[in-house]
């Protein structure tokens, strides 16, 4: 941000919503980049997301304002000794609250009112928190892994064919009859986070009330056609 003496809320937002996008691209995307660079044999390392949606891991105050409240540090530490997904969810609950930092020290610096505050925090909770999309891109990417697995074997043994394998995903889950309207800003997909668009397949699930894009969950129109009640990746491996 520039050093004007005032800015509005939706600047602040602004800002937030690209520091935001490189921290997930980070710890989604670019998990496997953002892994190795976090070696715990080097010194104490932070994760930064910048306004331009990009990100870095840095040592701390590399990369910021020294005005600006510092990242969690030393997670390249934390690494060790843990498995990468559970790795991955902590950095993310990490960054959510740096963010909020972040957003509510320019809301303070601008003297924001309570009034602007209020709708500073508004505008930020419409967006799920990192962590719930780092955990839904994990959870996705585990589902995808067993499906090639269960592909791999039975492709292997010659006992399953394609066919079974649909019949597999249908027997979870409800493909809802009606896709969001064009242009709906409050449905987007709980993946990837993109907002609803009539170009591309949808599915509804029908436990934790999200859209998500078929592509996003291995879920096809012609799979969906045959599901009655569609449980999603997360639901299905947290709540069975």
């Amino acid at each position: 941000m520039d050093s004007r003496t005032h800015h509005t809320v939706e600047e602040v937002f602004q800002d937030f919503k690209g520091r935001r996008a490189g921290l997930i691209k980070a710890l989604t995307t670019d998990a496997e980049d953002f892994y190795n660079q976090c070696d715990p044999d080097k010194e104490n390392l932070c994760l930064y997301g910048f306004p331009n949606e990009e990100w870095k891991v840095n040592l701390p105050a590399e990369d910021m304002l020294s005005e600006l409240p510092e990242p969690s540090l030393g997670i390249n530490f934390a690494r060790s000794g843990m498995q990468k997904t559970d790795w991955l969810s902590l950095v993310a609950a990490h960054c959510d609250s740096w963010l909020f930092g972040v957003a509510f020290y320019y809301g303070a610096k601008f003297r924001f009112n309570k009034s602007d505050r209020e709708r500073l925090f508004s505008m930020i909770n419409e967006l799920p928190t990192i962590l719930k999309v780092v955990d839904a891109a994990n959870v996705i990417d585990t589902a995808k892994k067993q499906v090639e697995v269960k592909s791999s074997v039975s492709n292997h043994s010659g006992s399953k064919s394609k066919s079974n394998l649909i019949a597999t995903k249908a027997s979870e889950p409800k493909v809802v009859e009606e896709e969001p309207e064009e242009g709906d800003e409050n449905v987007f997909c709980n993946v990837c986070h993109v907002h609803y668009g009539e170009d591309t397949f949808w599915i509804f699930c029908d436990f934790c009330d999200n859209w998500y894009h078929g592509k996003c969950v291995n879920v096809t129109r012609t799979i969906a056609e045959e599901i009655d009640k569609y449980k999603c990746p997360y639901c299905g491996l947290h709540f069975g």
